[in-house]
């Protein structure tokens, strides 16, 4: 199988081409690399022994993608991962991610369409749900969403809802849209990782940061939460876990008729607050991490954390790596990257 990755020199996308590959299928990249670096691409083949073919460009160039799906050996699928994804970039800069999101995503599908490829697997997130009440918890695919608290969660629910429209329209297509909740982690060989260009927007980079002494204290963001510590609860999920995710959605749906329309969620099914997150972390790097409490962040719930019992029945796929794991992942990626792929 030969399968197209957006974005794929990304934290997930990365992590999924190497999985791609270890799994005997022929990659091709398109990344701009406006939030990752080509290097990530070179350490890829490094640790599968093997090659992929990558182009650095913008999804939303429509010409680059047609040149794209008619070079060489026909593409057989698609992982659309590339887009922007700092909720508190996207409050800023609404219109910048609707530009790159949806009309990055709907360029794609375009593309696809005209090269008569149909079998597509979306990023999409957890933040589609919203602020889920405590009666939906753990959330299942049925659960409310579209309530969104920010233009990146707008901008994924806006493309989700684009392809059921699509599937309706043209029932030839088999899609999947799946939900992640919070990646963590990095590849065992500490070789690929995640690379957050200056600040990091997200938990455990920046824990790692402030345990290199990178970084003065971690922020935690409210305390006074309706959750056993009062931090915020979130569901944290190995990036190789949810690599493998992708492999077996692909999988799933080269076995199922067209028609095939497709969302679940990718999550563990266990939640951990930031504290416990600060903590396992310390335990991991055997390093005290230094943390305050500041106020609460507008956007964030107090909980969120999945039912990944579908995608388990379904894709005979589970998530396996404990948040220890993770993090020490984590902390031997940051140890042996302390500038990212600029170490």
């Amino acid at each position: 199988m030969h399968v197209l990755v957006t974005g794929g020199a990304g934290y997930i996308g990365s992590h999924t081409c190497l999985h791609l590959l270890q799994s005997g299928m022929d990659v091709t990249v398109i990344d701009n690399f406006c939030n990752s670096s080509p290097e990530a691409l070179n350490r890829v083949q490094a640790l599968s022994g093997r090659s992929l073919h990558a182009v650095q460009g913008d999804v939303r160039d429509a010409a680059l993608l047609d040149q794209v799906f008619q070079r060489g050996q026909a593409i057989d699928a698609v992982i659309h991962f590339a887009g922007l994804k700092a909720v508190g970039e996207s409050v800023a800069e609404p219109t910048r991610y609707y530009d790159n999101n949806v009309a990055g995503s709907l360029s794609v599908i375009q593309a696809m369409d005209r090269a008569s490829v149909s079998t597509l697997i979306f990023s999409s997130t957890a933040t589609v749900y919203g602020d889920p009440s405590s009666e939906d918890l753990p959330l299942r695919e049925t659960a409310p969403c579209g309530f969104t608290l920010s233009p990146y969660a707008t901008s994924k629910w806006m493309v989700e809802r684009c392809l059921a429209d699509l599937q309706l329209a043209q029932p030839h297509w088999r899609i999947a849209c799946l939900r992640y909740f919070n990646p963590v982690g990095a590849h065992h060989s500490g070789r690929i990782g995640e690379n957050p260009r200056g600040i990091p927007n997200n938990l455990v980079p920046y824990i790692s940061q402030v345990a290199l002494g990178m970084r003065e204290k971690v922020s935690v963001y409210g305390n006074d939460y309706a959750t056993p510590d009062g931090t915020g609860v979130r569901d944290y999920i190995h990036v190789m876990d949810l690599a493998e995710g992708h492999g077996a959605t692909l999988e799933y749906l080269g076995k199922q008729p067209q028609g095939t329309l497709l969302t679940l969620n990718l999550g563990t099914g266990q939640g951990a607050s930031v504290l416990d997150v600060i903590n396992t972390f310390s335990a991991a790097c055997g390093r005290p991490i230094p943390f305050q409490v500041v106020a609460r962040r507008p956007g964030d719930v107090p909980v969120l954390c999945a039912d990944a019992t579908l995608a388990n029945q379904l894709l005979n796929w589970q998530a396996t790596r404990s948040l220890s794991q993770m993090c020490h992942d984590s902390w031997h990626w940051q140890t042996h990257n302390p500038q990212g792929y600029d170490t």
